[in-house]
């Protein structure tokens, strides 16, 4: 019996079959393993949603309470509801969100290195912590991104 061969066979991945070739070798192109995939995309999924919730905390713990810029506590504490909108959107795998938050977290890697530089004592140590959780935040971002699309082709000039 004759095959089209414009018709992708049960097995191809473009009708959302195994991505081997029948061989157990995985054909040219396709990502690793779904298994590797997957673990990796739930590992930086939370990651992501624990650095965000890390930020959160130490923001809200930095301005009220630990190193607050005056005694009592400081209105700069509003700089964690920013941080507070896109949770949802990462722990439910929302692609967009994790393109906008692997921007929105430069802001918070700015001021950390700020006052990890003027401030001293306290505030310095956390400036520190944020400049950590915010490094982690958008390595796990680009990387849940990058696993869900896989590498890109190249085209051919």
């Amino acid at each position: 019996m004759d095959h089209d061969t414009n018709t992708p066979e049960p097995s191809s991945p473009r009708r959302g079959g195994p991505s081997t070739s029948g061989s157990g070798v995985e054909a040219p192109g396709t990502p690793a393993s779904a298994g590797t995939t997957t673990a990796g995309v739930d590992a930086t999924r939370w990651l992501a949603a624990s650095s965000l919730i890390g930020l959160i905390v130490l923001s809200v713990l930095w301005e009220l309470w630990l190193a607050p810029l005056r005694p009592g506590g400081s209105w700069w504490v509003i700089k964690a509801l920013p941080l507070c909108i896109p949770l949802a959107g990462l722990l439910r795998r929302r692609m967009y969100t994790y393109r906008w938050v692997s921007l929105l977290v430069w802001f918070y890697f700015i001021e950390g290195v700020v006052r990890a530089y003027s401030d001293r004592g306290m505030s310095a140590a956390l400036a520190g912590i944020e400049i950590v959780l915010c490094l982690a935040l958008f390595t796990a971002c680009v990387m849940h991104v990058w696993l869900r699309l896989g590498p890109r082709k190249k085209v051919a000039a």
